[in-house]
Formats: C-alpha cells, sequence, structure tokens
C-alpha cells in the first residue's frame, strides 16, 4: 500500500557553532525529516541528537543524509546514528571535512549525482552542486515539489564561498545550471534561514 497521501515535511531547528579555518560562530540550522507515519529520512544532523531523533517520534530512520559536512551539519550524525539505527550517507568529495569533525568514524555510504533515495513511497534525487563545498548536495523530492539545498542556495541567493574547500564561480555555475532549471514553484527548504522557491531565487544568482 502507497503511503503516499500522507508524506510530509517537517523542520526542526537546532543550536550550536560552526567552526572552520581558526573561526567559531554560533549558528542555527534546520534539520529537515521527511516520511509519513511509518518511516522517516533525516536531512543532515546538526548539533543535538536527541532533539532530533525525539521528532522521529519511534518511526523507523531510513537514512541520515548529510548534504554536506561542515561541522554544523554533521556534528550529531554519529549519535544519532547510534539512536537511530540508520546509515550516515556523505558525498565522498566531503570525506577530508567530515574527518575533522569525526575522525574515527567514516559514514556508512556515499552521495552520488542521480543517486535515488526511497522513503515512504516517494524517492529524492541527489543533485551534486559543488561550490559551498566540493562534496555539496542537494535533495530533490518531485512528488513534494521540493529540494533540500543545504547551504548550496538560501532565501536571497547562493551559500557562502571564500573558506576552504569552497569556490565562488563553482557555486554559481552549480545553482544556475542545476537548481535553477527545476520547476519555478519548486519550494527551497534551506539549511539556515527561512525556505524559498525556485522562481524567487533564479534573479538572486549572478548570469556567467
Amino acid at each position: 500500500m502507497s503511503a503516499r497521501g500522507t508524506v510530509r515535511i517537517e523542520r526542526v531547528v537546532t543550536s550550536g557553532t560552526f567552526s572552520l579555518d581558526g573561526e567559531t560562530f554560533d549558528v542555527d540550522n534546520n534539520v529537515w525529516l521527511v516520511g509519513d507515519d511509518e518511516e522517516v529520512l533525516i536531512v543532515d544532523a546538526a548539533h543535538d541528537a536527541r532533539t532530533i531523533h525525539e521528532a522521529t517520534a519511534g518511526r523507523r530512520v531510513t537514512a541520515i543524509v548529510c548534504t554536506h559536512a561542515h561541522d554544523d551539519h554533521v556534528d550529531a550524525a554519529a549519535e544519532l546514528a547510534g539512536l537511530t539505527g540508520a546509515p550516515v550517507l556523505l558525498h565522498p568529495d566531503d570525506h577530508e571535512l567530515w574527518s575533522a569533525t569525526h575522525p574515527d568514524r567514516k559514514p556508512d555510504g556515499e552521495l552520488s549525482d542521480g543517486q535515488r533515495i526511497g522513503v515512504a513511497g516517494i524517492e529524492l534525487q541527489v543533485i551534486h552542486n559543488p561550490g559551498h563545498t566540493w562534496g555539496s548536495c542537494s535533495l530533490y523530492a518531485t512528488f513534494l515539489d521540493a529540494v533540500f539545498t543545504g547551504d548550496t542556495l538560501f532565501n536571497g541567493g547562493p551559500g557562502a564561498t571564500g573558506r576552504s574547500y569552497s569556490d565562488r564561480p563553482t557555486i554559481e555555475a552549480s545553482i544556475r545550471n542545476r537548481l535553477l532549471t527545476l520547476p519555478g514553484d519548486t519550494d527551497v527548504h534551506t539549511g539556515h534561514g527561512e525556505d524559498t522557491t525556485i522562481a524567487a531565487e533564479r534573479p538572486n544568482v549572478p548570469a556567467p
């Protein structure tokens, strides 16, 4: 029996720090849950494994998908995997970043461009979006008219570059070629801050 009619998106906001290149900042992160009453997929494992686990409300967790490996998006991944039994998935181009936070534990599986991840009778497609980090990925859920962009695309334009493992022209090209081509009414669920839509962000990404 298909559970499509009950599939929903839930947001959990957690707070902590982001550290890179010798600097540390206080941040609030969006953690996204995609699923139904039986099973759920977690997008990013930020700061507070127990709060995220409580939000799953006893549902089976199919995977913990990391949009990228900055510490504020993966710092709770190992503990959350232990609490849920779910595998942690990350693009291999971010393994070096991951190891800075989790030197003694590797991700359980890899994300690859075009990969499809199922949950609650729907599929999410992995879109490799390098630029914010080399292994940054988005998750596109056609059925839900939604894309989860991590820190690649925000309400207001591209995510930050200028730190290690990032590049401005790369992120802009990645957004133009891989995200702005999605339907304009697609909801953009970001790693920080408020939602937006693909149509709203098209003017915010410079032309090549």
